[in-house]
């Protein structure tokens, strides 16, 4: 059986010290280890992250899709979360974080910045109607 997608990326990250294949070649990313707000399962969703200030940025943003990604819903839920968060170049390290959805203002300000950097967010933007929305992962 062939592996799924994020199967693929959490294996290449802790296989590699948190560096994965492509499209992430390089980029920052975290393994989000959260809970299931209606299973109460241990989950975890490989993403890019954006520096800002003392805060991870992850974007839910599903590649478009009409409705936001699971975890943004469990995040909701259940806000502390463990993660395992590389900086794509061999440093990994496992903090302790709390997940709150950016208000809008703070979200207009990263958003611009994150498809500045990263035109696929753009991409993604285009093809929903729904507002993606901006999680801000914080030390706690």
């Amino acid at each position: 059986m062939a592996e799924d997608f994020n199967t693929r990326v959490i294996r290449e990250f802790r296989e590699n010290d948190g560096r994965v294949g492509e499209p992430f070649t390089g980029l920052p990313m975290v393994l989000l280890h959260h809970v299931g707000a209606k299973s109460g399962a241990e989950r975890i969703a490989p993403l890019r992250w954006f520096a800002d200030g003392d805060r991870y940025v992850v974007v839910a943003s599903a590649a478009g899709a009409p409705k936001h990604p699971a975890w943004f819903h469990n995040l909701l839920a259940n806000p502390d979360v463990v993660a395992e968060i590389s900086d794509g170049r061999g440093a990994v390290e496992t903090v302790r974080l709390h997940a709150t959805e950016l208000e809008p203002g703070d979200r207009e300000r990263i958003w611009t910045r994150i498809k500045d950097e990263n035109g696929g967010f753009a991409d993604y933007e285009r093809k929903t109607d729904r507002t993606i929305p901006l999680v801000a992962l914080t030390p706690r």
